[in-house]
C-alpha cells in the first residue's frame, strides 16, 4: 500500500483553476503547485492572471497563465489546448470563476439585489457565468480527460447558499438601506451541485470524477458589523481564512480521494448545521 502522504501528491499532473487570480482561485492555485502540479491560472482579468502566475513562480512553483471568458466555448476550449500544449495533459481542473455581489464592480452600488425588481440582464448575466460557465469547462476539461484514457478530477466551486438561502439579516446596515444577497447566487450555485452530480454519474466506469466543494464565508477585509453578523450563525463563531479551504481542495484533486465522486465537501463552519 502506498504512503498516505503519496496519495495527497500531484507531481506531474496539469492542473487549470479558472477565476484564478480570485481571493480564493489564487489560494488554490498555490496549494495545487505546492502538491506538485504545474499549474495554469486562467482569468478574465489578464494582468491579475500574468501577476498570480509570476508569483507562484517566485515561490518555485510551476504555474503559466491564460485569459478565458468563460461564457465563450472558444476561449475555454483555447484554455484548455493551452494547458495541454504547455503540461502535456490535464488532469484536474477547479472551477472557481464566478459572479458575486461582493466583488463584481460592475453591480457594487447598482442596485439593491431586492427580489421583487431584479433586473433581468443581471439575472442572465450571472447565469451566463456562475452556471453556463461551469458547464463550458467542465464540459471541454471532460472531452480532455476522455481523450488521456479516461481520468481526471473535475472541482466546482459551489457556496453554502447553493444549499440553504442566505439569511439577508446579516446584510443588514444601522442607517443605510437594506441589501440583499442576490437570488442568481443561490439559483446558480445549487444548479452548479446538480451539474455536478450528473457529470459524476454521467461518467460511471471511468477514472473521471466529479466533486464540488463548498466553502462558507471567507474573510476578506469585511466590515465589522457584517462580521459580526455572519460570525454569529456559525458553529464556530467566526468567518474562514482564506487558506482554510485549501486541505479540502487539495483532497479532492488528489487521489486521496479516489473513492469519491459526485460529493460535496462543506467547509462552512457549521453554518449549514443550524
Amino acid at each position: 500500500m502506498s504512503d498516505i502522504f503519496e496519495k495527497f501528491s500531484l507531481k506531474g499532473r496539469a492542473a487549470i483553476v479558472t477565476g484564478g487570480a480570485g481571493l480564493l482561485g489564487m489560494e488554490f492555485c498555490r496549494t495545487l503547485g505546492q502538491a506538485g502540479a504545474s499549474v495554469l491560472v486562467a482569468d478574465l482579468n489578464a494582468e491579475a492572471a500574468y501577476r498570480t502566475a509570476e508569483s507562484l513562480r517566485a515561490e518555485g512553483l510551476t504555474a503559466l497563465h491564460a485569459v478565458v471568458d468563460v461564457t465563450q466555448p472558444e476561449s475555454v476550449q483555447a484554455m484548455v489546448e493551452a494547458c495541454v500544449d504547455e503540461f502535456g495533459s490535464l488532469d484536474v481542473i477547479v472551477n472557481s470563476a464566478a459572479m458575486d455581489p461582493k466583488f463584481d464592480a460592475s453591480q457594487a452600488g447598482k442596485h439593491t439585489n431586492a427580489f421583487e425588481d431584479y433586473p433581468l440582464e443581471m439575472w442572465k448575466q450571472a447565469l451566463d457565468v456562475n452556471l453556463t460557465g461551469v458547464f463550458l469547462c467542465c464540459q471541454a476539461a471532460a472531452r480532455q480527460m476522455v481523450a488521456q484514457g479516461g481520468r481526471g478530477s473535475i472541482i466546482n466551486i459551489c457556496s453554502t447558499y447553493g444549499l440553504v438561502p442566505p439569511d439577508q439579516r446579516i446584510y443588514e446596515k444601522p442607517g443605510q438601506p437594506k441589501q440583499f444577497k442576490p437570488a442568481f447566487y443561490t439559483a446558480t450555485k445549487a444548479g452548479v451541485l446538480g451539474l455536478t452530480k450528473y457529470i459524476a454519474a454521467y461518467y460511471a466506469g471511468t477514472q473521471i470524477r466529479a466533486n464540488c466543494l463548498t466553502p462558507g464565508g471567507v474573510y476578506n477585509n469585511h466590515d465589522e458589523t457584517f462580521v459580526r453578523n455572519y460570525s454569529y450563525r456559525t458553529i464556530m463563531g467566526r468567518m474562514a481564512q482564506r487558506d482554510e479551504m485549501n486541505g479540502a481542495l487539495l483532497f479532492l484533486a488528489s487521489d486521496a480521494s479516489s473513492y469519491m465522486t459526485g460529493g460535496n465537501i462543506i467547509v462552512d463552519g457549521g453554518w449549514t448545521v443550524w
